[in-house]
Parts: C-alpha cells; structure tokens; sequence
C-alpha cells in the first residue's frame, strides 16, 4: 500500500490497521532520501548520544555516551536525533506520511520519540517481541473504534526482503490481547503466528504500542539500520523529553513547535489535556 497516493487511509488501510493491527506503506522514502539518512545513521554513531545502559541503568532507560560502537555493522540504538540534523526534524511531519498518522489519531497529539536502531548480522541474537511503553502502557489496549494511545513509524533504510535479516515481526491481531506475562508464555519471532515483515529500503511501518512486535534474528550478513518515530495523544508524556523542546524551536515551523510541546505560552493548569484552539488547523496544516 502506497504511502503517498493519499492524505487519509484508503479502506483496506482502515480494515488492515482494526484487524491486523499495522500498516506497510511502500515507498514512504526515496532512494536518495534512504542513501542520506543512511549516512546520517553512520556519522550519528560517532557522536555523544543516549545509548542503552545494560546493567548500569533499569531496563528501557539510556545513557549519555560519547559515541556507539565505531564499526558501521555494528549494533546501535541511539535516542533523540532531532538534534544532528535539520532533516531528522522535518521528519517528524513528513508530507503524507504525518497525514495518515492524523487520520489514525487525530489532531490532538504530539511527537514523542526519535530512535536510529542498527541490527547487527550475528549468529547469537534470538529477536524478541515486546509492547511499548512500559508495564503500565502494556496493559491498556484500545478497541477497534478507538483513537490509538500510541503509535510508531519505523522508516527502513536497508532491504528486509527475506526471512531472518532482522525483521521488523509482529503478531496481527495482537494489539486486541493481553501480552502474556508468565515467563513460558511471553512471544517471541520464532513462535507460530510470528510473521516477519518483508520489505524494501524507503518502505515504512505503523503501528499502535499495544501489538505484539520486535526484531528478528538478522543472519542476512549485513546490518538491517532503521529510524522510527514516535506519536502520543496530547495528555500523555513524551518518552525523550520532559519539558517542550525549546531548544530546537529556531530550527522548526510552527506544527513541529506544537508538535515537541510549544503551546504558545507558558505551563498553566489544563495544559496538554485541553488543546489550544488551533490546534486541529495548525496540525492539519491549514492554520
């Protein structure tokens, strides 16, 4: 399904996303697009970042670090890009891509995460399959009528287009159920109803936080590097930042300001729960 044919989803997207919980937007990048963030990718490993912290910090928490793992096929998961680039922050309301997130969730959200993940080729990495957002997030799931807590795109910089080369896997119709919690019965990409999403560089995930997903093991030989961004409803928090990123609204337009927290004034009672009037013209574009 075609990402840019379109400013709302089509009613297969419609009946895909309540049944089986994601969306497959081909081309939502272009080739040369895929070859600049790609670069983008390998330059960021070599700057001070957030990278996980195993066994210094609680799972799901990242450290301030002075760079990755130099080798460019190496294992990489960096937070918050907005800052390396100018195109990391026009990202966040791409043009057709951004106009199907509003058509899923509505005007009143706002942007909550940046993520670069390079998946390593090895021989030892099992995969897994989790929910995002954490312990209390996993447990609250909407209906097929509901407006999504959560949602992320996931932009493929590197071709997916067999089995076992780092998929991004899910289990559809799982955005709907409880995600087991007992040690033997939490999902993994190997068990039945695991599928493997095949694709192309410049292809593009969505999906809610509530379905079951996670990499599969890569034995492609060569790194599978991804960007993914995140969207949340207004009176949730965003996951990289606390306060409104005030330190990037020089680089920004107006959308992208509301959409890292600019409200037009200061903190006051009701903020984030009770949207500014514009706001439904202002994230539609029109204001």
């Amino acid at each position: 399904m075609l990402a840019n044919t379109s400013r709302v989803l089509t009613e297969e997207q419609r009946e895909q996303w309540a049944v089986d919980g994601y969306l497959h937007l081909e081309g939502a990048l272009t080739p040369a697009e895929v070859d600049f963030f790609s670069v983008q990718i390998d330059r960021v490993r070599m700057l001070p970042g957030y990278e996980p912290a195993p066994g210094k910090l609680p799972r799901g928490h990242y450290a301030w670090v002075d760079h990755a793992d130099p080798n460019p096929a190496a294992f990489m998961d960096r937070r918050d890009l907005l800052t390396y680039h100018q195109a990391f922050i026009d990202l966040i309301d791409r043009p057709r891509v951004f106009d199907l997130i509003l058509d899923l969730m509505g005007p009143y959200i706002q942007f909550s995460m940046s993520q670069a993940i390079v998946r390593a080729s090895t021989e030892t990495f099992p995969g897994y399959t989790h929910t995002d957002g954490g312990e209390g997030q996993r447990g609250i799931r909407v209906s097929e009528t509901s407006r999504p807590l959560a949602v992320k795109v996931m932009y493929l910089l590197t071709d997916v287009t067999e089995p076992t080369s780092g998929n991004f896997t899910v289990f559809p119709g799982s955005h709907l159920r409880p995600f087991p919690e007992r040690a033997e019965r939490i999902p993994n990409p190997q068990m039945p109803g695991a599928v493997p999403l095949l694709g192309k560089a410049g292809d593009a995930y969505v999906f809610p936080h509530a379905i079951w997903h996670g990499p599969s093991p890569n034995r492609s030989g060569k790194a599978r590097k991804t960007i993914l961004y995140n969207y949340c409803q207004m009176f949730m928090r965003a996951y990289d930042f606390g306060t409104p990123y005030a330190s990037l609204f020089e680089r920004c337009t107006p959308r992208q300001r509301r959409l890292l927290g600019d409200l037009g004034h200061d903190f006051r009672p009701g903020d984030f729960f009770y949207a500014p009037e514009d706001q439904a013209a202002l994230m539609s574009g029109s204001a």
